[in-house]
């Protein structure tokens, strides 16, 4: 596959999918969300590969929705005439935008593992949560900053993985957990050492493998169908929506104001500074910068 975001390898019955912008913590561009949905089509139709492993090159799995460049990636999904326009936010990010390519991990009949490591904040735990196991490292970073100021949960997942009391806590506060912390909750399946990380996800894989396909697609298809009996689509249709209108209300036009005059990194460390986290915590609350994962 030729691609600009992303790589795509396949290991005998293993595809693995590599976000690569490792120089902007993997954030989620055009085109990424369509070459990952291809990517996984890919996998898909590859008898041989029964996993597809998920993965962040560098430092971090997914910073989430890149924002920089004066936030004008997105333009073309929601502006017309140099306004935000709610009914093409609607088509071009929602029904058929970014959270529908990703959920391509979970209508693919294959089980999808994220392997997250580093920072896996706002669309970014979007994206590991739609895949089948999430796993780990314990220093990683989980959350969704937008909770605060300009944005709204998109796939659902946050609310699907927990209980209420938790659902209700991080929708709330968009506070982050460690990998060890969500798996305690529950919000993912294992938390690691970063060094036993890539060890215990390719054990995983193989263990898999040894299950016949037909076995897998079975049990995923079950699983998913309790879950979207409960209003999985629903709510990813009211997500997006709501999304739009937390990114245009003045409050959000003020915080886009603020970033533009003082950069985004001062914006966000005012959005932070009351609750100490993210970029805004101690040294020992954040991901170890030296947990590096390569893209090959």
């Amino acid at each position: 596959m030729e691609t600009t975001t992303l790589l795509y390898t396949v290991d005998g019955p293993v595809a693995t999918i590599t976000l690569n912008r490792p120089d902007r913590l993997n954030t989620i561009v055009p085109p990424m969300p369509d070459e990952f949905e291809a990517a996984i089509t890919a996998a898909g139709r590859e008898d041989s590969v029964k996993v597809v492993v998920v993965r962040g090159a560098g430092r971090a799995f997914c910073a989430g929705y890149d924002f920089g460049g004066g936030f004008h990636h997105w333009d073309e999904a929601m502006i017309s005439e140099g306004r935000w326009d709610p009914g093409k936010d609607f088509i071009g990010a929602g029904a058929s935008g970014p959270t529908q390519k990703f959920m391509s991990m979970w209508r693919l009949p294959k089980p999808v593992i994220a392997q997250v490591h580093g920072w896996c904040v706002g669309g970014g735990s979007d994206m590991a949560l739609c895949a089948d196991i999430v796993i780990a490292s314990e220093d990683a970073q989980i959350g969704t900053p937008y909770s605060r100021m300009w944005g709204c949960y998109l796939s659902g997942m946050w609310i699907y993985r927990l209980g209420l009391a938790k659902a209700k806590e991080h929708a709330l506060t968009g506070r982050p957990l460690s990998g060890k912390q969500a798996a305690e909750v529950e919000l993912i399946n294992d938390a690691v050492p970063f060094e036993r990380l890539e060890q215990t996800v390719a054990e995983m894989a193989a263990q898999l493998c040894t299950i016949p396909s037909s076995q897998l697609a079975a049990m995923k298809l079950i699983v998913n169908q309790a879950y979207e009996s409960m209003g999985l689509s629903a709510t990813q249709t009211l997500g997006p929506i709501l999304d739009g209108l937390m990114r245009n209300t003045r409050e959000a036009e003020r915080f886009i104001e603020e970033a533009e005059r003082d950069g985004v990194a001062a914006a966000v460390a005012r959005r932070d500074g009351p609750f100490g986290d993210y970029s805004q915590a101690p040294a020992e609350c954040q991901p170890n910068r030296a947990n590096t994962i390569a893209a090959g």
